[in-house]
């Protein structure tokens, strides 16, 4: 089945109170939908990586009280998980898409992913100015690319749970989002230019 967008209603889960009931409606409106869009960009970062890629969805298994405030899927070449390697993810907030290339605090390698990262600061600076940055993952918070600093860098590198994602939101307003296969371009054009620092990252986690 072909991915044909997001609605008002998938943004609207987050305002479901309830562990249970908000996990149900996660289950059933969004995870079928992060299924196709998934099986579709696995099976196009395979293509492009010459490697195979193994498609993750969140299952938010350790939460017993508070509900998510988002939900996302990973794309990892790891089959068992995702956390500990560079990924991919694509997901959702109340008021926004993401599209990230994802680098987490349980990453071993840190430091010298951070280190590499750096010598290419000047270069992720370049990305176009839609690009944005988040320095945590649990937070809506994101930072335009223009305003990237070394110290934000830096931090990731230093700080046990500092994590550095770089990519695009999209408001959840956004025409786009409902059109399935313009979604899809628009984020395969995104991991296109974040593939280079995601090989980086690959690389430096492996040594």
């Amino acid at each position: 089945m072909a991915f044909d967008g997001f609605t008002k209603q998938d943004f609207e889960t987050f305002m479901i109170d309830g562990l249970d009931e908000r996990m149900e409606a996660i289950r059933e409106r969004i995870q079928p939908k992060f299924q196709d869009i998934g099986t579709d960009l696995a099976e196009y970062l395979s293509m492009k990586l010459g490697n195979e890629m193994y498609l993750h969805i969140a299952k938010h298994a350790r939460r017993s009280v508070n509900p998510p405030k988002d939900t996302w899927l990973a794309i990892a070449n790891n089959k068992r998980g995702y956390k500990k390697h560079p990924h991919f993810q694509v997901g959702l907030f109340d008021d926004h898409v993401f599209i990230w290339l994802a680098l987490i605090y349980e990453l071993p390698n840190k430091s010298v992913i951070a280190k590499q990262l750096l010598e290419e600061y000047e270069a992720l600076k370049k990305l176009p100015e839609d690009f944005v940055v988040s320095l945590d993952h649990t937070k809506k918070d994101s930072i335009p690319i223009t305003e990237l600093s070394q110290t934000n860098i830096e931090r990731f590198r230093d700080v046990k749970k500092a994590e550095f994602l770089v990519g695009k939101h999209v408001a959840a307003s956004d025409s786009m989002l409902e059109d399935g296969q313009a979604f899809l371009s628009f984020t395969k054009e995104t991991i296109d230019q974040l593939i280079p620092y995601y090989q980086l990252a690959l690389n430096a986690n492996d040594n």
